[in-house]
């Protein structure tokens, strides 16, 4: 490791940044040395401004990546060498607000109902009926399932920001939770991860696993709507929306740090918003589900 890179890597480290966002910039930074073949101190403002543009035109990378991108040089300009100056020489751009497809109560049906593997269904029932982010899926542990009747409820350990917080268990993702525990987890040795990965079970399943729990699904059950297994976030908040939950409360569910992110659910839900259906029995399982035989 060179020194400036020990010193990028430090600086995040003292500023509590996750271990995902040091990977993503050490990532973008090292990429820029490597297309110049030399390092990033000693690059001028005009050939910063020419790599975001060749990943733009170039590359046709979205937006969303080189603003990750310009995040990472911004920080180290401007945090770890001191060169505030430079900060505007280093542009943002405006990220399109694009709309996702929102998928139905029946296309969630038929994508669990196309899973034949239990620890994937269950994986992608969790997904949707807490809300959760990819990596807090990821990284939830059997003690994290808190099964108390007057309690029921997820927590979230270091979310998003390194925050703790709680979401919500149903009744029917209970149930879900504690056959697979009992057909897939009883008895097993080591680290306690709710969905432990295949290959090592002492580390937890992989994104790119559980992900390709959600496409494969998604192709089986016919679904033609883009988008990953975020696509459950999405769901979770909008039927929450539509049945009559306050933003507020959606908000804190889903760990977000303004009200302002969670009012962009406001365009997805249908028209004419229901204000009493149950909450719970929108997010229900579906027991017309087939069942998954024990030894998948």
């Amino acid at each position: 490791m060179t020194p400036l890179r020990k010193r990028m890597l430090d600086a995040m480290i003292l500023r509590g940044f996750a271990h995902h966002t040091q990977d993503a910039y050490l990532g973008s930074v090292i990429r820029l040395s490597q297309y110049y073949d030399c390092s990033p101190d000693l690059l001028s403002d005009e050939q910063l401004q020419a790599y975001l543009l060749h990943q733009l035109q170039d590359l046709q990378r979205a937006r969303s990546t080189v603003n990750l991108t310009s995040c990472a040089v911004r920080f180290l300009i401007c945090e770890v060498l001191g060169q505030t100056q430079r900060r505007v020489q280093i542009p943002l751009g405006r990220t399109p607000q694009r709309l996702p497809e929102l998928l139905s109560r029946a296309e969630i049906a038929a994508l669990f109902a196309s899973v034949t593997s239990i620890k994937a269904r269950t994986f992608l029932m969790t997904a949707y009926a807490s809300g959760l982010r990819l990596s807090e899926l990821c990284h939830l542990r059997g003690c994290d399932i808190d099964s108390a009747p007057d309690r029921m409820c997820i927590r979230v350990v270091e979310g998003k920001g390194g925050k703790d917080r709680y979401a919500l268990l149903t009744p029917d993702l209970l149930e879900q939770l504690k056959l697979y525990w009992r057909t897939c987890r009883a008895g097993a040795k080591g680290e306690d991860w709710l969905f432990p990965s295949r290959r090592d079970p002492s580390k937890p399943l992989a994104c790119g696993c559980a992900q390709y729990f959600y496409y494969t699904a998604r192709s089986a059950a016919g679904i033609t709507k883009q988008g990953g297994i975020h696509s459950l976030r999405h769901a979770f908040a909008t039927h929450l929306l539509e049945a009559g939950i306050d933003l507020n409360s959606i908000s804190k569910l889903m760990g977000h740090a303004q009200l302002s992110t969670t009012c962009r659910y406001l365009m997805m839900a249908r028209p004419g918003i229901s204000t009493g259906a149950d909450a719970l029995a929108l997010l229900s399982q579906l027991p017309a589900i087939p069942p998954i035989s024990p030894k998948t």
